[in-house]
C-alpha cells in the first residue's frame, strides 16, 4: 500500500484529524481504484467529490457527448463543451482540480460484452447510470468479481441510494428481481429537478468512502429514498436472496448476452 506523500498530507489534513478516517483511512482512499459508470447528472458530483477527497484512481466509463439539455444539471459541462465526450471533459477538469489523483477515461458503453474486463481492475464500482439494463449488468459483474456496487438513481424530485454486494449483503436483483422485456423498454424522457442529481450523487460518493474506510454504517441491506420537495427520507429494508448469487446462473446470463 502506497503511503501518503507530504503534499497529500497537507491537502487532506482535515481528513487526517478526523478520528473516523485519520491517516489510515485516507491512505485506504489513496490506494483505492474507483470505477464510475456514467458521467451524467449523478456522475458529475460523484467524480468531483471522489477527486477532491483524494481517491487513488478514478475510472470514468461513458460514451455520450455533451448536449445543451445536459447543462441544467450536469455541472461539469459548459456551453463550449457541447459535442465533446463527457468522459474526456470530466477527466480534464478533474485533473485541474486535483493533480494527485489519476483519472482514467473509458470511452464506451458498459455492456455484458465488456463489463468483466473493465471492472476487474477496480475496487469499488459506482452505478451512475440511468437505465435498468446497465444496472443488472453492473450488479451481476460485481458479484462475479466480488466488488461492492454503490447504487443511486433519480426520478423527478426523488433519488435513491443503496450499497449492494457488500459484507454478504443483498444485490441489486434482491431489490429488483426480474429482468423482463416490459421493464427494459425505454421510458419516455421525464423531467429532473436540477438539484436532485447533486444531492443524491454526494450521498452516493459518501457511501463509497464509508465502504473503503469502514467509517459509519454503509447502506447495505437498506434503500434510502429522498424527496427534495418534502425534505423527507424513507428507508426500505432489502433481504438477501441467495439465488441471486449463484455463479453458474450469472455466468450463463453473460454468455447468453454476448450472443446477442
Amino acid at each position: 500500500m502506497i503511503p501518503l506523500s507530504d503534499p497529500e498530507k497537507l491537502r487532506y489534513h482535515r481528513h487526517l484529524i478526523l478520528d473516523e478516517i485519520g491517516e489510515a483511512g485516507q491512505t485506504l482512499i489513496r490506494n483505492t481504484r474507483f470505477l464510475v459508470v456514467g458521467a451524467g447528472g449523478l456522475g458529475c458530483p460523484v467524480i468531483q467529490y471522489l477527486t477532491a477527497t483524494g481517491a487513488g484512481v478514478i475510472g470514468i466509463v461513458d460514451n455520450d457527448q455533451v448536449e445543451i439539455s445536459n447543462l441544467q444539471r450536469q455541472v461539469f459541462y459548459g456551453f463550449n463543451d457541447i459535442g465533446k465526450l463527457k468522459s474526456i471533459v470530466a477527466s480534464a477538469k478533474m485533473k485541474r482540480l486535483n493533480g494527485l489523483v489519476d483519472l482514467e477515461t473509458i470511452n464506451c458503453r458498459l455492456t455484458a460484452h465488456n463489463a468483466m474486463e473493465i471492472m476487474e481492475d477496480y475496487d469499488v464500482v459506482l452505478d451512475c447510470t440511468d437505465n435498468l439494463e446497465s444496472r443488472y449488468v453492473i450488479s451481476d459483474a460485481c458479484i462475479l468479481l466480488n466488488k461492492p456496487m454503490i447504487h443511486a438513481g433519480i426520478h423527478k424530485y426523488q433519488g435513491q441510494v443503496s450499497v449492494f454486494n457488500y459484507n454478504n449483503g443483498p444485490s441489486y436483483r434482491c431489490l429488483h428481481p426480474e429482468t423482463t422485456p416490459a421493464n427494459l423498454i425505454p421510458r419516455p424522457v421525464l423531467g429532473i429537478y436540477n438539484m436532485i442529481p447533486g444531492i443524491i450523487g454526494l450521498m452516493q460518493a459518501n457511501e463509497a468512502i464509508k465502504v473503503v474506510t469502514g467509517a459509519g454504517e454503509p447502506l447495505s441491506g437498506r434503500l434510502m429514498i429522498y424527496n427534495a420537495l418534502s425534505s423527507q427520507f424513507l428507508f426500505i429494508d432489502i433481504e438477501r436472496n441467495p439465488e441471486n448469487f449463484d455463479r453458474q446462473t450469472l455466468m450463463t446470463r453473460f454468455t447468453e448476452a454476448k450472443t446477442i
